[in-house]
């Protein structure tokens, strides 16, 4: 009974030392990403560009992902494959502040890079996750990760808005450059973290017992149910450069019949919007995590309901508390799909196979995240409710799906 908790403890120990990895690359990357459109647009890429490139980042940054869940699950190089793609991911953010006034083009390559680098280390980072979470309790574990990996998602654009605040001497494109820069000290800190939390746990891989017979990758029913109702769920699921840029284009006309609090969303202000649904986002995924290993599937369907009328409020209502409700749901469902979904996977399918069973997941994920983000960017010019109504509906078709899958599963 002792070793048995020692060894519990000491998958909790690997558990929040990653979450420290996390927290400080996404410190890295998403203070990046709050200020990322803006200076491209100041490096003279259009907006065209600007949502080519962005769309493009996603789909490498999800499509390879099958590839090197495969790679990874045949070679079991798990730490190779986490370590070089946080390399690439970490290293192309302090680098976009060298590329000169008029380098679009090189910040667009970088961009891409970056993503890259996220599709070679996510299947392989979420597998030895998931080998200490069968220990822990899968959705207590995937929460526990994404609360931490969600503070350093608020603290990064914080970072920069206070950069922003207190070093306004030089000219635009310097201070953007400074910040970029200052992100490598975030940036350099995830690695070190992450060849602790190596040296401290060769072999992540122990926490879980082998399997009697190491089974090929196979599509379930049930992985295919759930794989459907992922899908269903991203391709609904309004990207946040979307939101921000409706916000952007409507805040100054709510001033005059909001006077109070329309200083709440301002040109200053917009980096702390991202930041506060990424706190949001931590604690729903903590939340929704210890609810998912206490009721299973039932926390994927409360989450949903909760979150999936967030567009309502946020493109529906000329409103600044309903935009900042509009946000927080938002953040809901962006701390279920972190938590809830991986942790998911875990349990339909085997330690073998899983990080091929991740790289489905991830790539299914962000193929129809970027088509639904294409089309509800398309009706956004041409008519808001339709965008707001298929957003909606394709998040609550996915409930029944997850409901299948969780049958089906039961009965394998």
């Amino acid at each position: 009974m002792k070793k048995q908790k020692d060894k519990l403890s000491q998958a909790m120990v690997f558990i929040i030392l990653f979450g420290v990895v996390s927290l400080l690359s996404d410190m890295t990357h998403e203070g990046a990403s709050s200020i990322r459109g803006a200076y491209l647009s100041l490096l003279g890429a259009s907006a065209g560009t600007i949502g080519f490139i962005s769309g493009l980042g996603e789909l490498v940054g999800y499509s390879l992902r099958y590839f090197f869940g495969r790679l990874t699950d045949k070679t079991h190089k798990y730490w190779t494959m986490t370590i070089f793609g946080y390399v690439l991911d970490i290293l192309a953010v302090p680098a976009l502040a060298l590329v000169g006034e008029k380098g679009w083009v090189a910040a667009c390559l970088l961009l891409v890079i970056q993503r890259m680098g996220k599709a070679i280390k996510k299947p392989a980072k979420d597998t030895i996750m998931s080998f200490a979470a069968s220990q822990e309790g899968a959705g207590k574990s995937f929460g526990i990760q994404e609360l931490l990996d969600q503070i350093g998602a608020f603290l990064g654009p914080v970072l920069l808005y206070l950069v922003m605040l207190f070093k306004t001497d030089g000219s635009t494109f310097e201070v953007y450059a400074r910040c970029f820069a200052i992100l490598a000290i975030p940036g350099a800190l995830t690695l070190v973290m992450l060849f602790v939390t190596k040296y401290k746990f060769p072999n992540p891989e122990h926490f879980e017992p082998e399997p009697e017979v190491h089974l090929p990758f196979t599509m379930k029913k049930s992985f295919l149910f759930y794989i459907v109702g992922i899908s269903l769920f991203s391709f609904g699921f309004i990207d946040y450069s979307l939101i921000i840029m409706h916000i952007s284009k409507n805040f100054t006309s709510l001033a005059p019949t909001l006077t109070e609090t329309s200083s709440l969303i301002n040109s200053g202000s917009i980096p702390l919007l991202y930041a506060g649904a990424m706190l949001v986002d931590a604690f729903a995924a903590l939340i929704f995590g210890y609810m998912y290993d206490k009721s299973g599937v039932k926390a994927l369907v409360i989450s949903t309901l909760i979150s999936a009328p967030f567009s309502i409020f946020i493109f529906c209502f000329q409103s600044v508390p309903a935009i900042l409700l509009g946000i927080a749901l938002w953040g809901v469902g962006m701390g279920a799909q972190e938590s809830i979904l991986k942790a998911a996977v875990t349990s339909v399918v085997p330690k073998s196979s899983r990080a091929t069973g991740y790289g489905v997941f991830e790539c299914s994920f962000g193929v129809f995240w970027f088509l639904g983000s294409w089309l509800l960017g398309v009706l956004y010019d041409i008519s808001i409710p339709a965008m707001v109504s298929i957003s909606l509906i394709m998040q609550v078709l996915a409930i029944p799906f997850y409901l299948k899958s969780a049958h089906m599963a039961n009965e394998e």
